[in-house]
């Protein structure tokens, strides 16, 4: 089933998108284009005795078998992933020649780190992908595609690029590669070609994975009613608990970040529904708690998603949510955390710049934010590091030079709240105080909650601005 967009659903005149923060709507979570994991597909993770396991007295090598190596590892709950991890790791253990298990391995613990927040898995995973590139040098899609997939969650977005269409050369249906080379194209800003992948990747290899980053694409190019459609049919697709809560999270959180809270709030009860301890519906759920005025309701729900996944952005939204509350030592508590994390994720070889800026500019170090925001910008150059840099050069005082990034964070017809505060802020404070009306106001009609915080200051803004 393939889900090609209707002619003319897409912006007419080819635009570079003004889209939400990459990967999730709710601010500097996540990166590489991808939904966080979810739901429950072990069957996905290997096949027969990997995952359930056998009777005892058999030897290892009869209760195990070959793993699937191009698995959909993304949508598969963490209690199942854990159990896949052992049981590829047995399977090795007796078949060590295995290529195939290796990749599938290395691509587990590129998981296991995304889900957890650790990412002390990766170096684990790139010991795992090379071993089966050295047992296959040649012809080996799985590990290649497992690469990009590692390259991508450490933020080396050439990197993946490059070693999706090593894959593809090979495997021109590999759906890991299928999906890493969008995620790829979508962080380096490359945003038509980003569409004519999801394309592609939706004649080659239709399926959940590929539904979702093309509806991300189109998302980003201001189409959110194509985004929606594409969203509603893979949710219509959806045949395991796992693919529901994942679908019916992405359709959550698009909605939340257009204001429709109703409706995002129906979505991730329909993903808790079909996984209980789904975290990113758990974060959307809290998130639109408080985007309606609960935030005291929505502290416990994001406490229990920073508990299991300690990420910057987690940390900040539920710093925000203390800060709002008048908990300024427990908002700061969260906010230092994101420095432990930070040192913890460059020593195991991820990119942490965005991160950095995005959390320093407004809860840290402000001259270790702009450092941060400028190196990101210097490889690659895309709304999402545009707006970064633009606003660590706003809370640096500097917010005259952050006037050219605009037209790139926030363009003409931006569905962003947080990119149209940003703009807002940064020309009312270099005096543009007309130009600065508009795009406040559009934050706050687009999705009013947008952040405890930054719903608050625009707010202010605004009406100072029309006093004036």
């Amino acid at each position: 089933m393939s889900l090609r967009r209707a002619p003319g659903t897409t912006a007419a005149d080819g635009r570079d998108p003004g889209g939400r923060e990459t990967g999730h709507r709710f601010g500097a979570g996540r990166v590489a284009g991808m939904l966080l994991p979810a739901g429950m597909l072990a069957v996905a993770l290997t096949v027969g005795f990997v995952v359930s396991g056998g009777a005892g007295d058999e030897p290892p090598a009869a209760r195990t078998a070959a793993p699937v190596a191009d698995a959909p590892f993304e949508r598969i709950g963490t209690g199942d992933l854990a159990r896949g991890v052992t049981g590829l790791q047995a399977h090795l253990r007796a078949q060590p020649k295995d290529a195939r298990g290796w990749a599938a391995l290395g691509a587990a613990y590129v998981e296991q780190a995304r889900t957890s927040g650790d990412p002390t898995r990766y170096p684990q995973a790139d010991k795992a992908l090379a071993r089966s590139l050295a047992l296959q040098p040649q012809d080996n899609d799985t590990a290649l595609a497992g690469r990009a997939a590692l390259a991508a969650a450490r933020h080396d977005f050439r990197g993946a690029l490059r070693a999706s269409e090593a894959a593809l050369k090979v495997n021109p249906f590999s759906e890991r590669a299928l999906a890493s080379r969008i995620d790829a194209l979508v962080e380096l800003g490359s945003y038509a070609k980003a569409l004519a992948a999801a394309e592609q990747a939706d004649g080659r290899r239709p399926g959940i994975p590929v539904f979702t980053r093309y509806a991300y694409v189109l998302e980003l190019r201001g189409d959110i009613a194509g985004a929606r459609r594409v969203l509603g049919g893979a949710l219509k697709s959806a045949s395991s608990p796992g693919d529901t809560a994942y679908v019916a999270t992405a359709l959550g959180q698009l909605e939340w970040s257009q204001g429709a809270y109703a409706p995002a709030q129906r979505y991730f009860t329909t993903a808790l529904d079909a996984d209980p301890g789904y975290l990113p519906a758990l974060e959307g759920q809290a998130r639109t708690q408080a985007a309606r005025g609960d935030s005291k309701g929505a502290v416990p729900g994001l406490e229990a998603v920073v508990d299991r996944l300690p990420l910057p952005g987690q940390l900040v939204a539920l710093g925000e949510l203390y800060e709002a509350g008048g908990r300024a030592a427990d908002a700061r508590a969260q906010y230092e955390l994101i420095g432990t994390w930070t040192e913890l994720a460059r020593a195991n070889g991820v990119d942490t710049d965005l991160d950095t800026a995005l959390a320093l500019a407004d809860h840290g170090d402000r001259a270790e934010a702009l450092k941060a925001a400028r190196a990101e910008w210097g490889k690659r150059r895309t709304v999402h590091t545009a707006d970064a840099l633009a606003w660590a050069l706003h809370v640096n005082g500097r917010s005259a030079e952050a006037l050219p990034y605009l037209a790139t964070s926030a363009p003409a017809g931006c569905r962003n709240a947080l990119f149209l505060y940003h703009r807002g802020m940064i020309e009312r404070a270099a005096g543009r105080t007309d130009a600065a009306r508009a795009p406040l106001a559009a934050a706050l009609k687009i999705n009013p909650g947008f952040s405890p915080t930054g719903s608050r200051a625009a707010r202010a803004a605004l009406k100072a601005l029309e006093a004036s």
